[in-house]
């Protein structure tokens, strides 16, 4: 009599199993998503408020209503004929034609000239005095007016002038490029 051997479990494990006790193919892979309804919104929501920022910014930057940098322009630039040799004041009407404030934070000359300030006259208790000033706030859309009785720019020691000339300043603000200016010498009061 012949003996078959007994299958044992691993040899049945290494052969295939029979088509019709295999699991029935899915049509779609087990990795695949389903979206749910509150997935959906999930995901839509923050989506939809990006579109719509992006779209809000988009047309309030070509409107031109995001703001530009600041742009300082001179309106009129003047310096008083000295009648006085130790000092005078130079006087600079300016705008800021931009959309952000910027701050005049010095003047300079390239003529001969002492020191060149921005200063301001003051009455203290009935005595007229002159401060100097660190800056001076120029507004986006604003302006600055000075004049010898209030806010100027004092030159010590002015190079010689004649009335009509023109005298070199350049203006330094603290974010824009420095404005180069002529100052025509007037007499004072003018």
């Amino acid at each position: 009599m012949s003996e078959e051997p007994m299958p044992n479990a691993s040899d049945a494990a290494s052969e295939p199993a029979p088509a019709a006790a295999r699991a029935p193919a899915s049509s779609s892979p087990p990795w695949r998503f389903t979206w749910s309804k509150g997935a959906l919104t999930a995901v839509l929501a923050p989506v939809l408020a990006c579109v719509v920022t992006l779209g809000a910014l988009t047309a309030w930057t070509a409107s031109g209503a995001a703001g530009s940098p600041a742009k300082p322009t001179l309106v009129d630039a003047r310096i008083m004929l000295p009648s006085n040799p130790e000092a005078t004041a130079a006087l600079f009407n300016l705008t800021n034609e931009g959309g952000a404030d910027d701050q005049l934070v010095r003047v300079s000359t390239p003529a001969k000239a002492g020191r060149v300030m921005l200063s301001r006259s003051v009455d203290k208790n009935g005595v007229g005095t002159m401060e100097m000033v660190a800056s001076v706030r120029l507004s986006a859309g604003g302006s600055v007016e000075m004049s010898a009785a209030g806010l100027d720019v004092m030159v010590e020691d002015p190079p010689k002038m004649r009335l009509g000339e023109r005298v070199p300043f350049v203006l330094h603000f603290r974010d824009s490029d420095p404005l180069r200016v002529n100052a025509l010498v007037v007499r004072p009061g003018s």
